[in-house]
């Protein structure tokens, strides 16, 4: 699966805080490049695009994937744009994230992809798992696994752990007790405009 391996703080720079993506911060505040700083008027469907490249550089996903969450979303009751995040915030590499067993999603990725998680006492290297309430979340019984993201647990890439989750510190369990409520959403997003988006193509 092909994904972003550019730098990335050129992404934060014209997109605004990733705190998914990195946890460096930009010293410059404008975008790069030659043009950065030139104050232009940004078209409707700029705004509109700019917002989906958030979800999709903060979460790390395709755009096929990206357009595969729109359709699911779409089916779903209520609002598309809040279920779209719930389906992005369920998947295993951000829930590992966000329990602090890794610095960054792409960190998380790594840890799933290479066998360190377990879910409900199966492993699972699929970053893209969605998780369900009431799955128990560990690392595998390898010396290496725990010590990996121990090490990570001293810098966790977020501060606040959310309502939706639980963590043990000492037997580095995390469970999942419900989906995740829109004001947990650590990315500043409006997901209306990615719904809009999407519109016509999805």
């Amino acid at each position: 699966m092909s994904r972003y391996r550019g730098p990335r703080l050129r992404v934060v720079r014209r997109l605004g805080d990733l705190p998914g993506l990195t946890r460096k911060t930009a010293r410059r505040a404008y975008p790069p490049g030659q043009h950065g700083q030139a104050r232009r008027k940004r078209s409707e469907y700029a705004v509109r695009l700019e917002e989906k490249q958030k979800l999709r550089f903060n979460y790390g996903v395709t755009e096929k994937q990206l357009l595969r969450y729109v359709r699911k979303a779409r089916r779903a009751t209520g609002s598309t744009g809040q279920a779209l995040l719930q389906l992005l915030e369920m998947r295993l590499d951000n829930t590992v994230f966000r329990l602090g067993m890794a610095g960054t999603i792409p960190g998380a990725r790594q840890l799933v992809n290479h066998g360190h998680v377990t879910v409900n006492g199966r492993r699972v290297n699929i970053p893209s798992y969605q998780c369900r309430p009431g799955d128990v979340i560990a690392i595998s019984s390898r010396d290496r696994s725990k010590r990996l993201v121990e090490q990570n647990l001293e810098f966790p890439g977020l501060a606040n752990l959310p309502s939706h989750l639980e963590f043990d510190k000492n037997t580095l369990t995390g469970k999942v007790n419900s989906i995740v409520e829109r004001e947990w959403v650590a990315l500043q997003i409006n997901e209306l405009l990615v719904v809009e988006y999407y519109s016509r193509k999805a």
